[in-house]
């Protein structure tokens, strides 16, 4: 697990459905459930998860696997509003079809709660899930040892009380769950494979590429991935005639990929990508950053990144194209 799921997640931003302000709910005030409203056409009711498990099992590494799978993922949401997430899901029109909600001890004071909405769910036909994430006393001793952090239910005690009192408050819950996934040998990667199978169907989980064109004048990004150098092409800024222009232009970039070497590198490191990108799927990469840089960014890289998105495109890789330095001369 990474540290951000051994972090107790008390310490964590919470999200906006967890602010106090929606402590309300937990006092008597009403919350329609009703997914469909009177009069109103029949609605989609979405799918529903819901992960829960031990502080440190790797319930935000969960999340995000759903995340990149295209579920709509609530964190720290009282299961109070649970309904409530479901039936403005309905009311998405089908934009929001899979919803995922974190349920943990942060909000232990609306637990109680849980076992009321799940029988509601139920009774409005609403298809849902529970993955509950289980981890030994050892493997969570050491994770939160790892980056010293208290467990969020230890109060004056040891991390062992801590998560035997979690044990304790999540043991119905446990039983009651369709995927318990044991996280104690596992590290992120083999959990992100094991929500893949379960949730990701038939299809291949799907990577999304950014192909960012730079000057390295203006220094690397500091987001990128992979970094490929066109100084080795000549430049059109020494043409006359192709120096006002950018790497978008026709003329351009037939100068460059008319160069030796130039074909060949689109060709090869093409065929070096489709190596790598199946090898980040295998390890549950979802976004991948390539930068294509030259001098100052405006025509070797920006023609070849071009037509290297369109390489990637063609071979099914949601890709998008960025010209940082474009512009800056």
């Amino acid at each position: 697990m990474t540290e951000h799921d051994a972090q107790p997640a008390a310490d964590r931003e919470p999200t906006a459905a967890g602010k106090p302000q929606d402590a309300a709910h937990d006092n008597g005030a009403q919350v329609s459930t009703d997914v469909t409203p009177p009069g109103a056409p029949e609605a989609a009711i979405p799918e529903l998860v819901i992960i829960s498990g031990m502080s440190g099992a790797g319930r935000s590494t969960a999340a995000k696997c759903l995340e990149d799978l295209g579920w709509f993922v609530v964190d720290n949401l009282p299961p109070a509003l649970i309904p409530t997430m479901v039936e403005l899901g309905a009311r998405s029109q089908g934009n929001v079809a899979r919803i995922a909600v974190v349920v943990d001890v942060r909000g232990r004071r609306f637990f109680d709660n849980l076992r009321e909405s799940l029988a509601d769910l139920e009774a409005k036909h609403v298809t849902r899930r529970i993955v509950f994430l289980e981890s030994s006393d050892e493997a969570l001793v050491r994770r939160f040892e790892s980056v010293r952090r208290p467990h969020p239910l230890q109060g004056d005690g040891r991390i062992v009380d801590g998560i035997a009192a979690e044990r304790e408050l999540l043991r119905e819950l446990r039983g009651d769950a369709d995927l318990v996934i044991d996280t104690s040998s596992l590290n992120v990667h083999e959990l992100r494979a094991k929500m893949d199978a379960q949730f990701a169907g038939e299809e291949e989980p799907e990577l999304r590429a950014t192909v960012m064109s730079f000057g390295f004048k203006y220094g690397l990004p500091v987001d990128a991935d992979l970094v490929a150098d066109m100084r080795f092409l000549p430049n059109p800024h020494w043409v006359p005639e192709l120096r006002p222009f950018t790497g978008l232009n026709e003329e351009v970039a037939a100068y460059v990929f008319n160069q030796p070497g130039a074909k060949e590198f689109l060709d090869r490191y093409a065929e070096l990508l489709r190596l790598i990108a199946a090898g980040y799927r295998r390890e549950g990469k979802r976004y991948v950053t390539i930068a294509i840089g030259c001098t100052g960014g405006k025509h070797r890289s920006v023609a070849m990144s071009e037509k290297l998105a369109a390489r990637l495109a063609a071979e099914g890789v949601e890709t998008v194209v960025v010209h940082r330095d474009m512009g800056r001369e």
